[in-house]
């Protein structure tokens, strides 16, 4: 909704002046058809101001903006004040948002401030946003078309829409305003940031992921990014209406999950990692015992025996960490038919191999790498994190064993999210793991609007693995491997 620029008089006028019923704007002539009245003698009228409206442009949008931003800096303490903290921590929303409301109206009486009803609306939310919500963020995490909301300090938020970033105009009161959103976010939790401690992971009740980094560490003020949790999950289908992928190779990745094959998805920060472990999780038999091990958690999957582990910080002493190491270890004793690790940053990747080499095939874990070729050797170098001395080659005889297949995904230069190879891990080869891309996305150039185009393909390679899913009932024509996609 477009806020509203304070002024007087109605749409076009300038502030603080209003015309006479029945005149016109200068410079248009209107025809006298009657006689002139006679003039009365007595005082001038004097114009009164009338309520608020809106004017059109983005200028007008920054000027209500800035209007409310101001007039909520002095509204927030007479609130905080008039309020009773019994009311405030009761917990009922409903009588808590009435008396802000009864409140905000006596305010603007007292000042006489002349606001117009739909600022005074816009006011009222965000007013009882910064009460009871999460202040200015709670409009964005409203707005469906938004998926990453970035604070670079109390006064500037940038926004993710449709794979571009651009500057919102919404801010935040000031940094206590913004430290106060910190605390809702972290406190249901049982969490805090601090100058000893000043960065924290959490999720929202939605599930969407935060990152809070505070002073001394956050030199711009208090950061926070959030990436929203999608309330229409992505399945395969969707994804291939959006030519992230071909059916071709839909279809070889649901035969390849079906058929128990490990997979590591790898991409880059905001690729689409999650969502696509998302999608493939979906494939995976209902009878299966499934546990998740994630950071934070995000994963969603619809299967009915789901056991859900997230990783535990440290408290204020610095103690009960439960990293996802320990989940990872935890949950070979917990008879998972599948294990999907949310993200392999540490010396959880270990842990993981062995689980893979150790019968439990058919697992999913991600990992953040450019190509699969990085992949893997980001994977060996996360193995040797765990602390343990193995020589160089055991850790690549063990990956090369243990990992069938990785799925690379990328964000192009225009913001569309593609799956850009799938690769197979054909073996050792002397020192060197060997590995083949069964399906590739070639980007041949830009269209008119900016674009990606390009060509997603097989590359007519008879997997090593095939006959491994044909063991498990999932027949592939070889033609699966020949198809190609033109895109967009």
């Amino acid at each position: 909704m477009r806020p509203i620029p304070p002024g007087y008089g109605g749409a076009g006028a300038r502030p603080g002046f209003s015309r006479p019923p029945g005149t016109v704007s200068p410079g248009i002539a209107k025809p006298n058809l009657t006689p002139p009245a006679p003039r009365s003698v007595g005082p001038t009228p004097v114009a009164t101001p009338t309520p608020v409206s809106t004017p059109p442009g983005g200028a007008a949008a920054n000027a209500a903006a800035e209007f409310i931003l101001q007039f909520k800096r002095s509204l927030l303490p007479y609130l905080i004040q008039k309020i009773s903290p019994a009311l405030l921590s009761s917990g009922n929303q409903m009588l808590l948002r009435q008396t802000i409301e009864q409140l905000i109206d006596e305010k603007l009486s007292v000042d006489k401030v002349p606001i117009g009803r739909q600022l005074r609306d816009k006011l009222m939310s965000d007013v009882v946003n910064e009460m009871i919500g999460f202040g200015p963020l709670e409009e964005l995490l409203n707005d469906e078309t938004v998926t990453e909301i970035m604070v670079n300090g109390p006064q500037t938020i940038y926004i993710e829409q449709k794979g571009r970033i651009t500057l919102s105009p919404i801010k935040f009161v000031d940094e206590a305003s913004c430290r106060r959103v910190i605390d809702k976010i972290l406190s249901p939790l049982g969490r805090r940031v601090d100058e000893s401690s000043p960065i924290c992971d959490a999720r929202l009740p939605d599930g969407s992921r935060v990152n809070v980094v505070v002073p001394p560490c956050a030199l711009n003020g208090p950061t926070i990014t959030i990436r929203k949790f999608s309330k229409n999950k992505l399945t395969i289908d969707r994804l291939i209406e959006f030519k992230a992928l071909s059916r071709g190779m839909a279809m070889f990745l649901q035969a390849c999950v079906r058929g128990a094959l490990n997979i590591v998805v790898s991409g880059g920060t905001g690729s689409g990692k999650t969502t696509l472990l998302n999608a493939l999780s979906s494939f995976i038999p209902e009878g299966d015992r499934i546990l998740t091990i994630e950071d934070a958690a995000e994963l969603a999957l619809m299967q009915p025996h789901v056991v859900r582990l997230e990783a535990k910080p440290a408290n204020i002493e610095g103690r009960g960490e439960v990293s996802i190491r320990d989940l990872v270890k935890s949950s070979l004793r917990m008879r998972p038919d599948r294990i999907v690790i949310g993200e392999c940053r540490g010396g959880e990747a270990l842990d993981m191999i062995q689980a893979m080499n150790t019968g439990h095939d058919g697992s999913l874990t991600t990992t953040h790498a450019n190509t699969p070729r990085d992949a893997l050797a980001r994977i060996a170098t996360l193995v040797l994190m765990a602390g343990v001395d193995l020589p160089e080659k055991a850790i690549r005889e063990q990956l090369a064993s243990a990992v069938h297949l990785f799925v690379q995904t990328s964000r192009l230069q225009d913001g569309s999210r593609r799956i850009t190879h799938i690769t197979e891990v054909q073996g050792m080869e002397g020192q060197t793991i060997t590995l083949q891309d069964l399906f590739i996305f070639e980007q041949t150039g830009l269209t008119g609007e900016g674009k990606v185009k390009g060509v997603l393909r097989g590359c007519g390679i008879i997997p090593k693995c095939l006959d491994k899913l044909r063991a498990h009932g999932e027949n592939l024509p070889v033609e699966v491997f020949q198809t190609s996609v033109e895109v967009p």
